[in-house]
């Protein structure tokens, strides 16, 4: 089967969309079906199976920042690499943001499945429902990752939606070789805005031993304010943006990840991801991350923004060795459950139904190949 998986968002930006999308492709191409990618992308595309659809415009949308190409070389692009493709299917992620994805939609030139991702609030939802659910009518398929995706959805568009999950590739990050370390280490990796919470972890900082690290991932509109008021802290190590294998290896090497997020999160991918790194877990008690992250079993949750709350439970993980072996074991057999292999297996099933359909009932027109 010839899948192409299209993604809204740069490729060569760090986000989890993206994540889910390169994961994705490398799963259902390791099980032998021809996939490529098709994404805007501000650098060299990751992958040679990656098509590139021109440069990103960062938008603002869901309190943070999306890198988007809406502009009509973008969408030119993705119509001729989808004529000269030849795809079987179609899977949009995030299929009603502005670019490639509501232009396939537009179009409908093969099958079409969608994945929804985002949770909380969405005012190009509100205010433009009536467009967009024409648009949603023209997916085949419509999948959500977690309940809050389907909320927001179902709010807005109305429709039924599958659930699956967001997927994880275990052994990329089980056999990630540890970032060197001097003493316990605390690890954040997010953008630095308020709806990640990092000002929450930073005011923790103080509460914890004075041997311990934080190694603080990314950076965003927040950065340079934050490292203003914590230049003291010799403890707190600013890192920029990580390559994917520096990620890997930090998550491996960390004591606790900790994600501190006040809101707006739909799945908790990140999570998985320290799970199958080894790495014990505290968080935000949110709805998103309890659908991966069972409390006081896989890790310890607190309420988001109690600052008191989140430092008691970091030094409860670092001091309490028996503890943090519980959190872990739990907490890599779980990950297990999200692998991408199982979910490849999921879409693939449902890529099978939707093109076993004559094209006359789905109402999609291959587009002609060149020649």
């Amino acid at each position: 089967m010839r899948i192409g998986i299209v993604c809204p968002y740069s490729i060569s930006v760090p986000g989890g969309v993206q994540e889910q999308v390169l994961g994705l492709a490398r799963a259902l191409r390791a099980k032998g079906h021809p996939t490529r990618v098709l994404a805007p992308s501000d650098g060299p595309p990751p992958d040679g199976w990656v098509t590139p659809l021109g440069n990103s415009i960062p938008t603002a949308a869901n309190g943070s920042v999306a890198p988007i190409a809406p502009d009509p070389s973008a969408q030119l692009r993705l119509i001729r690499a989808v004529r000269d493709e030849g795809f079987d299917v179609l899977h949009l992620h995030e299929p009603l943001v502005p670019g490639a994805t509501m232009t396939a939609c537009l179009l409908k030139p093969t099958p079409l499945v969608g994945t929804f991702h985002a949770a909380g609030s969405s005012a190009s939802y509100e205010y433009l429902s009536p467009a967009l659910k024409w648009l949603a009518s023209r997916l085949d398929v419509r999948t959500v990752v977690s309940a809050e995706a389907e909320a927001l959805a179902v709010a807005h568009l109305g429709g039924t939606y599958e659930h699956l999950f967001n997927g994880i590739e275990i052994d990329r990050f089980a056999d990630a070789e540890p970032w060197p370390t001097e003493g316990r280490t605390v690890f954040f990796l997010g953008r630095h805005e308020p709806r990640k919470g990092l000002d929450v972890l930073l005011a923790a900082v103080p509460m914890l031993p004075p041997d311990v690290q934080v190694w603080i991932g990314s950076d965003g509109p927040d950065t340079e304010r934050l490292k203003l008021q914590y230049a003291g802290d010799p403890r707190i190590h600013w890192l920029g943006r990580l390559s994917d294998e520096e990620k890997r290896r930090r998550l491996r090497a960390a004591d606790v990840f900790c994600a501190p997020s006040l809101r707006g999160e739909s799945f908790g991918v990140v999570l998985l991801e320290a799970m199958a790194s080894t790495t014990a877990i505290v968080a935000a008690d949110l709805s998103g991350y309890r659908l991966v992250a069972r409390p006081d079993q896989d890790g310890l949750l607190v309420p988001p923004g109690d600052v008191e709350a989140l430092g008691a439970a970091l030094n409860r993980v670092l001091v309490d060795d028996e503890l943090r072996a519980q959190l872990v074991a739990s907490g890599s057999q779980r990950a297990t459950e999200f692998s991408m292999d199982r979910l490849a297996d999921l879409y693939l099933a449902i890529y099978e139904r939707v093109t076993t359909a004559a094209p006359e009932a789905r109402g999609w027109r291959r587009l002609r190949p060149r020649g």
